[in-house]
């Protein structure tokens, strides 16, 4: 037999559990921590030492015994002392006010009726029970009479306390409560479950649901659940306070959670002004809600009030517009973005979703498209949360019609017919039309003109929109066509800062050709790699008829950027553009090809400080890259020379 734990170990695990309740109920209940993340750890991984060293101290209650038991082989019916019943709904005001008037015609008053008015929260329906304050049985909703019994799982969720607080509470309980998922919480489960590729929820309500029912506890006790509390009593029904906001206050202070919304509020008008609030505070709630639920304060009206088929004549659901709705895909469209990001946008059958009516919704990418496997004709679940864009979160697969197709990644642009490119490991399909595309044009006119291309002084933004929104300028040849009167008519210009901004247009024209290949805006290429193609090819035309091979010659440039750069030259918009720019006197000197290894500078890092005396830093980074050398942000290992201004 072997001997009993040491008095102070004994002592130890009871104060270290007493610590971590208290830290459980002000993190999880008060929302007012008393000690940091790390020191919580500290004291729990102690706890965990003890218990493997002494396993005889370990008891079901204890904090470290929410990691969950063995996986189970199913779930247990579980009957309900008092059925769970579910709540008569509401949509109009004119409903509430028939509630109103329903309760005190069968109370018989003419006074105002306070109700205690919550968030009815989008999750799953949970009863526990407490004896001698520690949790012996968590039971989901079921048909209201008969649940499943969860508890393995329910003991792994942090905010549920396996030993009430110690206080005067009953010696049997009853907790009504609902389990969810925050937001956060479900989003990052989907992140893991993307990166993974496995199956991902379509809400936060079907992630609790799913995560509640795991058979495996330790599964469940990965999941982000939460719960909030919204009733409690005796086993047999009865009150454990004269009013329902006193029985919570009262749970509150056992260690349950409770929700901080609930409120105290007088007749329908109340009710109202609390639904209005809630509703404007929901998109920025860290939860799913769907509702506000009025109950009768008063207990014993509760029990005059008494029920009606399957819900309480106390009680009222009143929802809010659905957030999730179901219709029929009409078609899918490619909106092509200001980058030249191809995004599929499924047409729908005009259905309102969270009050708002929605004809489309966003797919993202074509990774997205498959994964989800959308079609023409396909009954679908859109989504909408606050002012989030709508998305399609799940097709309704056992109503597809037999003859739909799976839809596919355009070859050519749907707004200019350039070539569609999509590189090697990327998610995302590009038009490669970036000098001539319509959707692509003020972002096109911006890069060209700004300052470390072909540094345009005066052509701004706003100035860009205002040319291209009065068809002024199409592509950036369009701009040496500019004179001084169309310019000096443009909203806040005047003819100075016309014929200043045609000066600074004209000096651009004298450039060089690194710059000329990082204004031409071709994806992924930046000054570098402008500067190392510059350099090996010696001259725009043999780098234009270079093949995606030749291209990968160059330093730093792999599979994906040739890519880019051999669609962006194959494009005869774009070859127009550029024939354009050159006729209209944008030149530039050609430079002598080389190899890398024949460069002077090449293999050598530079850092530019300071203002140099005779050459901007711009340029001098220019005269650097062009001779092989790279210029760096900052000393590192690899530093061969910091120049000082």
């Amino acid at each position: 037999m072997s001997a009993a734990p040491p008095k102070k170990v004994v002592e130890r695990v009871k104060q270290l559990r007493e610590q971590l309740e208290l830290h459980n109920y002000r993190y999880y209940v008060l929302d007012d921590p008393l000690i940091s993340d790390a020191e919580y750890d500290r004291l729990f991984r102690e706890l965990a030492d003890l218990e493997q060293q002494y396993p005889e101290l370990v008891t079901p209650e204890s904090p470290t015994q929410r990691v969950g038991a063995r996986p189970a082989e199913g779930f247990e019916p579980a009957r309900h002392l008092v059925p769970m019943l579910s709540l008569d709904n509401a949509f109009e005001p004119d409903e509430v006010e028939d509630f109103d008037r329903r309760v005190r015609e069968r109370l018989g008053i003419d006074g105002p009726v306070q109700y205690a008015a919550e968030p009815k929260m989008d999750g799953l329906a949970v009863a526990l029970t407490y004896e001698d304050g520690k949790l012996v049985r968590a039971a989901t909703r079921g048909d209201g009479f008969v649940g499943e019994d969860v508890t393995h799982n329910v003991r792994t969720i942090q905010s549920v306390p396996l030993r009430l607080r110690p206080a005067k509470y009953p010696k049997s309980l009853e907790v009504r409560g609902e389990v969810f998922m925050p937001r956060a919480g479900f989003e990052e489960l989907n992140r893991r479950a993307q990166e993974k590729g496995e199956k991902t929820f379509a809400n936060p309500r079907n992630a609790a649901a799913g995560s509640l029912r795991q058979l495996d506890p330790k599964v469940t006790a990965t999941r982000p659940l939460d719960m909030f509390v919204y009733g409690v009593a005796l086993p047999t029904g009865e009150a454990v306070a004269p009013t329902h906001h006193e029985s919570l206050e009262l749970a509150q202070q056992w260690g349950l959670r409770v929700c901080p919304l609930v409120e105290v509020v007088e007749g329908p008008q109340g009710c109202m002004d609390y639904y209005r609030r809630v509703g404007e505070m929901r998109p920025t709630l860290p939860y799913d809600i769907d509702g506000v639920v009025y109950k009768v304060d008063r207990v014993d009206w509760q029990e005059r009030l008494g029920f009606v088929s399957r819900a309480p004549r106390w009680a009222l659901a009143h929802k809010f517009p659905a957030q999730e709705q179901t219709t029929v895909v009409e078609g899918i469209d490619w909106q092509v973005g200001r980058t030249g990001a191809l995004t599929p946008v499924a047409r729908l059958k005009p259905v309102v979703v969270g009050g708002v009516t929605v004809s489309n919704a966003t797919l993202h990418n074509i990774n997205e498209l498959q994964r989800k496997d959308v079609r023409v004709g396909d009954t679908v679940i859109v989504r909408r949360a606050g002012d989030v864009i709508p998305e399609i979160v799940q097709v309704v697969k056992d109503r597809r019609p037999k003859d739909t197709r799976k839809p596919r990644l355009p070859r050519k642009c749907p707004v200019c017919g350039s070539d569609v490119v999509r590189a090697p490991g990327e998610a995302i399909a590009r038009c490669s039309g970036g000098l001539y595309c319509p959707a692509q044009r003020k972002e096109s006119l911006r890069h060209f003109a700004s300052r470390r291309a072909m540094d345009i002084e005066g052509l701004g933004e706003k100035l860009i929109g205002q040319l291209v929104d009065q068809g002024l300028v199409e592509t950036p040849a369009d701009l040496y066509r500019l004179d001084l009167d169309t310019l000096a008519g443009l909203d806040r210009m005047g003819r100075k800062s016309a014929q200043n901004l045609l000066d600074a247009l004209e000096r651009s024209k004298q450039t060089t050709l690194p710059r000329f290949v990082y204004a031409l805006g071709i994806r992924e290429v930046g000054e570098a790699t402008a500067a190392e193609l510059a350099a090996y090819f010696g001259s725009l035309d043999r780098m234009m008829e270079a093949s995606e091979d030749e291209l990968q010659q160059v330093p730093d440039v792999g599979p994906v950027v040739s890519a880019y750069v051999h669609a962006f030259f194959r494009q005869p918009h774009n070859q127009e553009v550029i024939r354009d720019l050159r006729e209209h006197g944008v030149h530039w000197p050609d430079m002598q090809p080389k190899s890398p290894d024949e460069l002077p500078l090449s293999g050598m890092t530079f850092v530019l400080t300071g203002a140099l005396e005779h050459m901007t830093r711009d340029e001098a980074k220019a005269q650097i890259q062009a001779l092989g050398g790279k210029v760096s942000g900052s000393v590192s290992g690899k530093t061969r020379y910091v120049v000082v201004g």
